[in-house]
């Protein structure tokens, strides 16, 4: 235990998600010996995404307007939604440079034992927006591309049971299989049986 101060933020920044006790202790000392202009950006760049981010008013991604960047992109495909849990997955999307469609961020995924429901998801704007709200293009196609774990295979089965009720919709997953670059060997039962199941002729 350090005093004052320093264990004060020692303790602060181990509530950071993935921060633990010394990684809390490393950055503390680190910020102690920075110079003070490094800390003073620091600062300014914390009290800025406090006051200047907001969430996008159509997809929920993070942005600094009420409408996000992709959201406001007229090159964008409307038709096309991908559904993922985290603004930081819409980036993981986007560095595969791959997907030219929008997003819906749903702030999650399902978990019960966490005491997040669907109520507390932005499953409802998902609705709305498939149902045509507003002056959008319908949506053809929703992408399911949540975590590949317990929560997120359940959050995506439940909204494939709430999708399935739109006519003319198509509701798609992303491929799950065995990463570029690896050993069968080293692969799980669940992943290589789902390349096997997922397989395709070339």
């Amino acid at each position: 235990m350090f005093e004052g101060p320093v264990q004060d933020l020692i303790d602060e920044l181990g509530r950071l998600p993935g921060i633990g006790p010394k990684s809390a202790q490393r950055i503390a000392f680190h910020l102690l010996a920075t110079e003070e202009a490094d800390v003073t950006r620091l600062q300014e760049a914390l009290q800025k995404v406090k006051v200047g981010v907001v969430f996008c008013d159509v997809c929920g991604n993070v942005s600094e307007q009420p409408r996000c960047r992709i959201c406001s992109d007229a090159r964008r495909d409307a038709t096309v939604v991908c559904v993922v849990e985290e603004p930081k997955d819409v980036m993981a999307v986007e560095r595969t440079r791959e997907f030219r469609g929008r997003y819906h961020v749903l702030g999650g995924a399902l978990d019960p034992l966490s005491g997040i429901g669907p109520d507390q998801l932005r499953v409802r704007e998902l609705l709305t927006r498939i149902g045509g709200a507003g002056d959008e293009p319908e949506i053809a196609e929703v992408i399911l591309a949540m975590d590949p774990n317990t929560e997120g295979e359940a959050t995506a089965t439940y909204l494939v049971r709430l999708l399935r009720d739109f006519p003319g919709l198509s509701v798609t997953k992303l491929a799950s299989g065995l990463p570029m670059g690896g050993d069968l060997e080293f692969a799980d039962e669940l992943t290589l049986g789902r390349a096997l199941a997922g397989r395709r002729a070339f």
